[in-house]
């Protein structure tokens, strides 16, 4: 893709990318060829790109493009390929949010799913020293019983780069409050919790996931910005917004970085970082993602670099792990 600028050469991290979109168009053909899969001729536009026109379109072209992943290989290659982007963009710790609703669809089993992911995630760090870890999420817009499902799978197989639990998928249609039992099982044995919120509903759906969830982050929570209270709130309690500029803008929240609020909700207080949510669909990357901020949003290598440290002290790998990536890099 083309930016303003050059990369800005400092750390970064990554608390909110969906690991199934990370996989751009031609690792998409690649592995519908592995697996004999003929995709839809309208998947891609003309220049090659994903083809979609709104979010609910999005999430059907996702769907389908996710598809392709059917075997744990598929998922460690799509997991080593997309680490080694970020590590080569100077990136040293990413949770990567996976979807084992997909994986279910595609016939395969929570652990096979996992074992790929896991693999792919220990070979990007020997290869390149990045480190990685899995945020486990449910679809909202596949119901609750489907929830408790993939939180029941969690409990039951534990895995130790397992260090999250999150929801994505149609806000707008399922409440955050509907979920409560599925977060409340995962909280009490001790996972940490994200939920996206404050996308495609204002306020009052990041009020309600406040309310009745056990979060510590919030995905964009950019919606946030239209409630004063609300901000202060968040910037009171420390709830660290999972950003993402670029996607908001391609799935039209907002007209360009001028109008996006990432850095009001900075001037008031709020923890704020920067994600790619899902790059090849949003024409990004984690290192666009920070230049922009250069570019847009003002922000220097100091300021740059304060962002990766709320990143990685926000994450939800051991203490012992992120502090010793904040020694390392004198963050």
């Amino acid at each position: 893709m083309t930016v303003e600028e050059p990369q800005v050469e400092v750390p970064k991290a990554e608390l909110h990318v969906h690991l199934e979109g990370t996989a751009g168009p031609d690792l998409v053909r690649r592995l519908a060829a592995r697996n004999d899969q003929v995709l839809p001729d309208d998947l891609f536009d003309g220049s090659g790109a994903f083809q979609w026109s709104d979010f609910l379109h999005f999430l059907e072209v996702y769907d389908i493009a996710s598809s392709v992943i059917r075997t744990p290989q598929d998922y460690r290659d799509v997991t080593f390929e997309y680490l080694s982007q970020c590590a080569a963009e100077g990136v040293v710790y990413a949770e990567l949010m996976s979807s084992p609703d997909h994986a279910s669809g595609a016939g395969m089993s929570y652990q096979d799913h996992l074992d790929g992911i896991a693999q792919g995630i220990e070979d990007a760090r020997a290869a390149y020293g990045i480190e990685g870890f899995i945020i486990v999420t449910c679809v909202r817009h596949f119901g609750v019983e489907r929830a408790h499902v993939v939180a029941d799978a969690i409990l039951r197989q534990p895995h130790p780069l397992v260090v999250g639990f999150g929801m994505g998928g149609d806000e707008a249609g399922h409440r955050p409050g509907l979920f409560a039992d599925v977060f409340a099982k995962l909280h009490e044995a001790g996972l940490p919790c994200t939920v996206h919120a404050g996308e495609f509903v204002g306020p009052e759906g990041i009020r309600e996931a406040l309310e009745t969830l056990p979060v510590k982050r919030l995905g964009h929570g950019v919606r946030a910005v239209e409630d004063a209270d609300l901000v202060a709130e968040l910037a009171a309690r420390e709830i660290v917004l999972e950003l993402c500029p670029t996607s908001n803008i391609a799935t039209g929240l907002y007209a360009d970085y001028g109008a996006h609020p990432w850095p009001a909700l900075k001037a008031a207080g709020c923890r704020v970082t920067l994600n790619s949510d899902d790059p090849p669909y949003f024409d990004t990357t984690v290192g666009a993602e920070y230049d922009h901020a250069a570019h847009h949003f003002g922000l220097d290598g100091d300021g740059l670099r304060a962002v990766t440290r709320t990143s990685i002290e926000a994450g939800f790998a051991p203490e012992t792990t992120r502090q010793a990536i904040l020694a390392r890099l004198g963050l």
